[in-house]
């Protein structure tokens, strides 16, 4: 099954970071007059400007779904705000069981996959990364990153593992690369997450590589775009980091994950392949086209049936609001869930914090003012990421808040509702300081 590469401009991530101040935005929520433990389990009723921005983009058919939730400290259970169904046409309505295609979203699991690793003592953080798959000992780097794929000049600097987690190892990627290495990228299959076996206008399809090995060898015969910690570059790091928990801990990648992260987190709904037993509760995906939503991948025929020869550590998972809400839950104790140590409180600090290189270039990228952490955003104590479908999870280590925003349509920038969220946001919490002042 050939897959339809989501990674091209007009699936560009770049909006994520319009929104970016989502993640510092729940740091309102501990001004709530009603305090936290008045919480309902649903309590639209005391965000109403939240609530009615989820009901407009549902009503007004725009996304069949916008569900967000918010969670304290420990406290076992998620409180949420709007709802929708699993499909535009469907009746059945999304709940923290319900299944998402989680992208990006993916790349904080990835990355605290990695400390595990270096907390066990099988990696470091500045570990060349040719220690562990010798064919990226050589690398070369483009003199021009759109020019000849042979007019090129030796790295100065061997790729690390920091470099990898924080997208600064100078690889490319399906979504940012340019001419004769876009190309490339193309023609070796290295392929990240998938999206539909629908043919898609203007998003070629990419045969990926027979397994995750392959795709490593073959991205290292190919050269840098840039010198690796001299410039942020949204990269294919994440998924190679999937090869290095491979090698390292002598497991696929994927039964590492569930035996080291989603079954001590409980997390029992996440997948790259989903079960057919469970297709009841996935939701649709939708294509935007001049405002309207168009089913790109529906549940009843989605490409994630289909076991992945690539299981994408940057953007291959499904999950539920249930489950991410327990990684997130996780992260906000410090590696620590209830009575189950799944890390240690050293490797979650460290994950969550800005590890980009001191040489790194940040001008005209996205992080300017920001910081960089195992696989996501880190930002004045906010640790997270987002997807390329629309959902967000982040967790605020001052405040004790984990939060995240659902719902499935691309590309995200289709429809301003980051930005109407927090707006919405602002608003109650306005309303709610005017009635306590009161």
């Amino acid at each position: 099954m050939a897959y339809r590469n989501f990674q091209s401009s007009e699936l560009s991530r770049r909006s994520l970071f319009r929104g970016g101040g989502y993640i510092a935005a729940g740091a309102a929520l501990s001004t709530l007059p009603l305090g936290r433990g008045a919480f309902a389990h649903d309590v639209s009723q005391s965000w109403p400007s939240v609530a009615a921005m989820a009901e407009k983009y549902v009503s007004e058919r725009k996304v069949a779904n916008l569900f967000l939730t918010f969670g304290w400290g420990q406290n076992d259970m998620a409180h949420t705000v709007g709802g929708g169904t699993l499909s535009m046409n469907g009746s059945t309505p999304v709940d923290m069981d319900s299944l998402y295609r989680i992208y990006s979203m993916s790349k904080p699991i990835t990355g605290m996959a990695i400390m595990m690793l270096i907390e066990d003592g099988l990696l470091t953080m500045d570990q060349p990364l040719h220690d562990v798959l010798p064919a990226f000992k050589n690398m070369r780097v483009l003199v021009d990153r759109e020019g000849a794929l042979d007019d090129t000049v030796p790295v100065t600097t061997p790729i690390t593992m920091r470099h990898l987690l924080t997208h600064t190892a100078g690889l490319g990627y399906l979504i940012t690369s340019k001419g004769p290495l876009l190309n490339a990228y193309r023609e070796n299959g290295l392929v990240g997450g998938r999206v539909s076996r629908i043919p898609i206008p203007g998003i070629p399809v990419v045969e990926p590589a027979p397994n995750l090995e392959v795709w490593a060898d073959r991205l290292a015969t190919l050269p840098l775009e840039y010198q690796p910690a001299t410039k942020w570059s949204y990269s294919c790091s994440i998924d190679l980091l999937g090869r290095i928990v491979e090698v390292a801990s002598g497991k696929p990648f994927e039964t590492f994950l569930k035996e080291r992260i989603f079954e001590p987190c409980g997390m029992d709904s996440t997948w790259m392949t989903v079960p057919k037993s469970e297709i009841s509760r996935m939701t649709d995906n939708y294509g935007i086209l001049a405002g309207m939503p168009l089913p790109i991948d529906p549940a009843a025929a989605t490409i994630y049936t289909d076991a992945p020869k690539i299981p994408s550590g940057g953007g291959g998972l499904v999950s539920s609001p249930k489950d991410y809400d327990r990684f997130l839950r996780m992260l906000l104790g410090y590696g620590k869930l209830g009575d189950t140590r799944v890390m240690s409180e050293d490797s979650v600090r460290v994950g969550t914090s800005n590890l980009l290189p001191e040489t790194v270039d940040l001008t005209g990228s996205w992080m300017v003012g920001q910081g960089h952490g195992a696989g996501g955003r880190s930002v004045n104590g906010t640790f997270g990421w987002g997807g390329a479908a629309g959902t967000l999870g982040a967790v605020d280590f001052n405040l004790g808040l984990r939060s995240a925003l659902w719902t499935q349509y691309m590309p995200t920038e289709a429809f301003p509702i980051r930005a109407e969220f927090l707006a919405a946001l602002e608003s109650d919490l306005t309303a709610m300081r005017a009635a306590k002042a009161a």
